[in-house]
This record gives C-alpha cells, structure tokens and sequence, in this order.
C-alpha cells in the first residue's frame, strides 16, 4: 500500500470531512506501515488523525480529511 492509496481509502469512507475506517492486514508489518503512512499524511497537512488503533486482523483510524490541502 502506498500513500496515495491509503488517502485514496479514506477518501472513500468519509462522511463530509470525517472518516473512520477499518483496514484488513495479513502480517504484522502491515500494521506499522499502515500506521506509518497515516502519520506521514498528517504531516504532509492531507489529515487530522485522532484514533489509530491495533486490532486483532485489522487497524482502525479516524480523523478529519483536509480538503483544502489536496
């Protein structure tokens, strides 16, 4: 999964500008990229992240998709 992807899923599941997705990963390093890519786009001002949480299969993130910034 690449950056541009992931902003792409969120994309997807926002409802006006907040988004709350779950995403399905089969390693463990799947998990730390996910987590990895979802901070390098609030750094790059793309989101506001306020859950990222680690779940048995799958990781959990909500926040806020900056559309000005696009």
């Amino acid at each position: 999964m690449s950056k541009e992807s992931l902003l792409k899923n969120l994309r997807l599941a926002t409802r006006g500008n907040y988004f709350i997705i779950t995403i399905n990963n089969s390693l463990e390093n799947d998990v730390k990229m996910i987590e990895k890519l979802a901070r390098e786009l609030e750094l790059d001002g793309k989101i506001k992240l306020k859950e990222c949480t680690k779940q048995e299969d799958s990781i959990f993130l909500s926040g806020i998709l900056k559309y000005a910034s696009n």
